[in-house]
C-alpha cells in the first residue's frame, strides 16, 4: 500500500476504535444516589433507566405521598450523575474526531470534492 493509503487506514482505524471505545463507555454508564438520610437509593443506566432501587425499612413510616417524591428525586439525582458521566464519554468521543493537520482538504481523505 501507498503511504496515503496507510495514513487513511490508520485514522480509519482510529475513529472506529474511538467509536467503539465511546459505546463500550456508554454501556457502562451508571449514575448512583442515596438520599442523605439513606432511605432511598436509585441507580440508573446511561439513558436515564431506572435500574436499581432500594428502599430502606424506616421509609415505612412515611407517608406514601412523600416516599414517592423521595424516589422520584433520588432519581433524578442519579439521572444527572449518569448524564456527566455520559456527556465525557461524549465529549472524548469527538475530541477524538476533532480535525488534525492530516484531514485537512489536500491531504490524505481529501477534501469535500475528492473521489
Amino acid at each position: 500500500m501507498s503511504a496515503e493509503m496507510d495514513a487513511l487506514v490508520a485514522n480509519a482505524t482510529a475513529k472506529l476504535e474511538a467509536l467503539e471505545a465511546a459505546l463500550y463507555g456508554l454501556k457502562q454508564v451508571r449514575g448512583r444516589f442515596t438520599s442523605e438520610d439513606g432511605m432511598v437509593t436509585a441507580e440508573v443506566d446511561s439513558d436515564g433507566a431506572l435500574v436499581g432501587l432500594s428502599l430502606a425499612e424506616t421509609v415505612t413510616a412515611l407517608p406514601p405521598a412523600e416516599v414517592g417524591q423521595l424516589i422520584v428525586w433520588a432519581a433524578r439525582q442519579a439521572s444527572e450523575h449518569a448524564g456527566s458521566q455520559r456527556s465525557k464519554v461524549v465529549a472524548t468521543l469527538n475530541e477524538s474526531f476533532v480535525a488534525t493537520p492530516q484531514d485537512a482538504p489536500g491531504t490524505v481523505g481529501g477534501g469535500p470534492d475528492s473521489a
